[in-house]
């Protein structure tokens, strides 16, 4: 069964650094798309970053441009997102995500939580 699972979230001063990982298992991780969303407390969810399946093309929401890095590396079936210039708004529970396409649903881990604060 399709398994994520993240890590390395923590307390983080304003303008400090983090490095998510998301361990994906159960689905040919190679082959597809992943995402990087997040919730912030008493928020919806919204989308952080998308890698395509070999890592060439990666995309951002507007307010983590330029500061977050997403990547992947194929040969340990995991995921990163590099968070850098921290603010107190990037406070949230970071969910990785695939999409299963032929099956139109969507796989979640159970998210790593994140804070920002002095």
């Amino acid at each position: 069964q399709v398994q994520l699972v993240e890590s390395g979230g923590g307390l983080v001063q304003p303008g400090g650094s983090l490095r998510l990982s998301c361990q994906a298992s159960g689905f040919a991780f190679s082959m597809n798309a992943m995402s990087w969303y997040r919730q912030p407390p008493g928020k919806a969810r919204e989308w952080v970053a998308t890698s395509s399946s070999n890592g060439e093309t990666t995309t951002y929401a507007d307010s983590v441009k330029g500061r977050f890095t997403i990547s992947r590396d194929n040969t340990r079936n995991t995921l990163y997102l590099q968070m850098s210039s921290l603010k107190p708004e990037d406070t949230a529970v970071y969910l990785c995500n695939y999409y299963w396409a032929s099956r139109g649903r969507d796989y979640w881990g159970q998210g790593t939580q994140v804070t920002v604060a002095s």
